[in-house]
């Protein structure tokens, strides 16, 4: 096989080859074998330089996918904080209402734990991603199951207190003084002075001399003065088996067997009787039980 190659402005330069049928072969063996590889490359490069564009993509689109997650969990620690202060009320109107309250295990609505098996695509670009959709999801639902119980709750409740209206008056349903530091609570406790071990009827609320008592609930005063170790005390019949009691009082402000509407100002805060430091003693009883009178205070401002 010959190639020629004659130029058109020259008859002196003429140039020609002789390839014999295996070098031929061969020649055209090697411009395949180049041409392929330089394609193999030129794609390869072209593959890579795709696939790094892609990754950068989705690594932008996986960060944005991580702060979505992250905000998430945020709003939905805020709900269930919120959840807890609703929690918190409903035991309050439910006291106030005379309704039993929810019983603990059935407040407890854990849909139970992260399922391993669980596997997607996104796992492979974001570890732990399954993780924490999963917990998500768990998330959502136990506030889903708490919405639905508090739903179910309020509806008890609000049909409760429009029935037994004129009775809700009697109920002890505010705080007694503005503020203060909640000191001792109902239950057991050491005596401050003899240092035994006595039963404490009611809440110690420590504030300044001279800060306003009042009234939690309509009724009429049944006591007013001196009583021992509780130095000057107010207590009120507030009818339909309640009855509240104010003591180490400073000055008294009502006498006995005044009519009272909730919210009236009855009295100061003082250190009278038996008392180590300025405080309110107060205690809530129903049918002559002490009650917890945390559990009547429809919102609490106590520190």
């Amino acid at each position: 096989m010959r190639f020629v190659v004659i130029r058109d402005d020259s008859d002196v330069n003429v140039h020609q080859w002789s390839l014999s049928q295996r070098s031929f072969i061969a020649t055209s063996v090697l411009v395949i074998i180049l041409s392929s590889t330089l394609l193999f490359l030129t794609a390869e490069f072209l593959t890579r330089y795709i696939y790094d564009a892609k990754l950068e993509g989705m690594r932008e689109k996986n960060s944005s996918l991580v702060s979505l997650l992250s905000e998430l969990q945020s709003d939905l620690g805020e709900m269930q904080t919120d959840m807890a202060d609703l929690e918190e009320k409903d035991k309050a109107l439910r006291t106030y209402a005379n309704l039993p309250p929810i019983d603990q295990d059935i407040r407890r609505v854990g849909v139970g734990g992260y399922n391993e098996n669980r596997k997607s695509s996104l796992n492979d670009l974001l570890p732990g991603i399954d993780e924490k959709i999963t917990n998500i999801e768990m998330d959502i639902s136990e506030l889903r199951r708490k919405v639905r119980l508090e739903k179910e709750s309020y509806a008890a409740i609000y049909s409760t207190i429009k029935d037994n209206s004129q009775r809700l008056k009697s109920i002890p349903s505010i705080r007694p003084l503005d503020g203060g530091y909640l000191n001792t609570g109902i239950g057991y406790r050491n005596d401050p002075f003899t240092g035994e071990k006595r039963f404490h009827h009611g809440l110690d609320i420590s504030a300044s001399r001279g800060t306003p008592v009042y009234a939690t609930a309509d009724g009429k005063v049944v006591s007013a003065g001196k009583l021992g170790n509780y130095g000057n005390i107010i207590k009120i019949n507030h009818g339909h088996g309640y009855h509240t009691f104010y003591a180490h009082l400073h000055k008294l402000l009502v006498r006995r067997g005044v009519d009272i509407k909730r919210g009236d100002l009855i009295g100061q805060v003082g250190n009278t009787g038996r008392s180590t430091a300025s405080h309110l003693h107060y205690e809530v009883h129903y049918f002559g039980t002490p009650q917890d009178p945390e559990h009547y205070f429809l919102a609490r401002n106590l520190r």
